[in-house]
């Protein structure tokens, strides 16, 4: 597993709303976010998600001229870390995180992650609460991932 994990705003908004806060805690211990992130989610963070800013605002910068500007820090701040994965749910941030060469995950992956260590039970239950609180997923992507899980 990479040392450093840098999340997005959706992500921080979905588990905050599937109170999901200590599953994910227990299994990255850490996860790095940037200041505008933090004024993206609007609500108070658990002390273990650390609040780092980029160190190359230049990257940030144009990466602004394409992407939300919480995506653009979150992988601007990527480059200040050796081994780092993003959590990115936006289809144009993930390919662009891609194509700079950095290991990226989404908001499922997270969650199919907590059903491979038990820290959750059912990933099923949890795919069907994202989409209750408006989270858009591709419905091939969901049979996909419960299949993999063995909840088909």
């Amino acid at each position: 597993m990479p040392r450093i994990v840098i999340a997005d705003t959706s992500f921080l908004i979905a588990i905050q709303k599937m109170h999901l806060f200590d599953e994910i805690q227990d299994l990255y211990h850490q996860i790095y976010i940037t200041k505008k992130i933090e004024e993206e989610f609007q609500l108070a963070l658990p002390d273990w998600i650390l609040i780092q800013e980029p160190l190359n605002i230049t990257i940030q910068a144009v990466l602004s001229l394409t992407l939300d500007p919480g995506e653009a820090s979150a992988i601007a701040l990527a480059y200040s870390f050796d081994d780092v994965i993003l959590i990115i749910d936006d289809l144009k941030a993930r390919k662009e995180a891609i194509a700079l060469g950095f290991k990226i995950t989404g908001t499922l992956g997270v969650l199919f992650k907590l059903k491979e260590k038990g820290l959750i039970n059912s990933l099923k239950q949890k795919v069907l609460q994202l989409a209750e609180i408006g989270f858009r997923i591709n419905p091939k992507i969901i049979e996909e991932i419960l299949r993999n899980a063995g909840e088909e």
